[in-house]
């Protein structure tokens, strides 16, 4: 999409005066906030003196009570030896596989002795790093590089929140600085990233950062009026017992915030993408009906997005549901108890953030784009349509008259998009719309 380099150095200096001082801001919440001792990550050991945890691969399923499970040592002092297991109830519920390596609890001076150890859980590395490289080269092959940019986003994410927000919150840092801050240049990474550094990623950017504060606005409000205590969960309170300066309030909305940004960027880079399609097919609508174009898209997003989070947490809340359900209570308790209400508040809030975020993302958009005037006048039976620096020239057949000649002072040739001459079609394009044509575009 062509923008004169009038309208894109307008464009560009609006949205600079916005993203530049909160990209500013974002850098010097990241520095102030840093963790600035040593992290308390891993400093707790998982076993007692004497015991490790070993590889050990699965050679036989006796089913003997104690020793369920017959394996062979890989790591340890005992590499090599085979010893039995012993396996909990949950496992024994699925088929064990027979060659599957399993983490052990492994006790050296035991060894000889023939007692049994623990299986601890199965070793899962190999399948899980088939699964993302089967993840990678299908994003690679299907949306090319800028998928791949978008995994590198993701990684980079990732990466800002084991290296900042979990360890900020171990330090005792506000829950809902870190939160604002750590989405903030998670937004700045993964977005950047993903679609690349222009107009149309930066409007979606800023419909994103609206859409995140009203999150975090009503998560704020949501978890006060509801009297949410963020002990819904038995993470909840073994967190509350191990970090005992920290608000459980202000970490669950810290949850709220974080938990809405992958569908907030989801939803405003379609609408920007919207728009400037849109325009694209037709710079000369004007910015209103091409906002009410793009929000005709943007209700079905919308109407998607109602549902989505929604399915996304009975998924992952189908065990909680099921216990939750068993006891004898109205199903107006059972909503409003601690462990659904709080999910509850967590898909409501992440749902009108996404909701309002899509107008708000649109109606930008549709300001920036440029509406190009369309000027049709009949010139001896030639209508010309310019507009957005093109010029459309058709010749007009009278009645009765199929196939006569346009008037020469039409002229002869008409410019095509490239600057170069279409034979039959009309009178060329002037420099300076050349000009405009070529002085820029939405993608720079």
């Amino acid at each position: 999409m062509q923008l004169p380099a009038r309208e894109l150095r307008r464009a560009r200096i609006m949205l600079a005066a916005i993203v530049v001082p909160l990209l500013l801001g974002t850098i010097a919440g990241l520095v102030a906030l840093w963790p600035k001792g040593e992290s308390i990550a891993g400093s707790i050991p998982m076993t007692a003196s004497g015991l490790s945890f070993e590889t050990a691969r699965i050679t036989d399923v006796p089913g003997t009570p104690g020793a369920e499970v017959v394996a062979e040592l890989l790591t340890g002092d005992g590499a090599g030896v085979e010893v039995p297991v012993s396996v909990g109830e949950d496992v024994l519920r699925e088929p064990i596989p027979v060659g599957a390596e399993i983490l052990v609890l492994f006790q050296a001076d035991q060894l000889e002795a023939g007692a049994s150890f623990t299986l601890v859980d199965y070793k899962r590395e190999v399948p899980l790093i088939w699964l993302a490289v089967a993840y990678v080269a299908l994003v690679a092959l299907v949306a090319r590089w800028r998928g791949l940019a978008a995994v590198v986003g993701l990684s980079a994410s990732l990466a800002v929140i084991g290296l900042f927000v979990l360890p900020a919150l171990m330090e005792g840092v506000s829950p809902l600085l870190v939160a604002l801050v750590g989405s903030s240049a998670m937004m700045f990474v993964s977005v950047y990233l993903a679609h690349g550094v222009s107009i149309r990623t930066t409007t979606a950017l800023l419909g994103t950062f609206v859409g995140l504060a009203v999150t975090t606005v009503l998560a704020i409000a949501s978890a006060a009026g509801s009297n949410l205590l963020g002990t819904g969960s038995e993470e909840g309170y073994q967190v509350m017992s191990t970090f005992p300066e920290i608000s459980m309030r202000a970490l669950l909305v810290c949850g709220f915030v974080i938990a809405g940004l992958g569908a907030l960027n989801d939803v405003t880079i379609t609408q920007a993408s919207a728009v400037w399609e849109l325009h694209a097919s037709d710079p000369t609508v004007p910015r209103r009906r091409v906002f009410l174009r793009a929000m005709r898209i943007g209700r079905d997003h919308i109407a998607s997005t109602v549902y989505t989070l929604a399915f996304a947490y009975v998924g992952t809340a189908l065990p909680m549901l099921m216990i939750a359900s068993i006891y004898d209570r109205s199903p107006v308790q059972l909503i409003t108890s601690s462990s659904i209400a709080e999910e509850l508040v967590r898909t409501l809030v992440s749902s009108i953030g996404l909701v309002l975020a899509i107008p708000v993302t649109t109606a930008i958009a549709a300001a920036l784009v440029r509406t190009s005037r369309r000027d049709e006048r009949q010139l001896g039976g030639v209508v010309i349509a310019a507009g957005g620096g093109t010029a459309v020239v058709a010749a007009a057949t009278p009645s009765g008259s199929a196939g006569s000649a346009p008037d020469p002072a039409a002229g002869s040739e008409a410019s095509s998009g490239d600057g170069e001459r279409e034979p039959g079609a009309g009178a060329p394009l002037r420099r300076r719309d050349l000009r405009e044509r070529r002085s820029g575009t939405m993608e720079e």
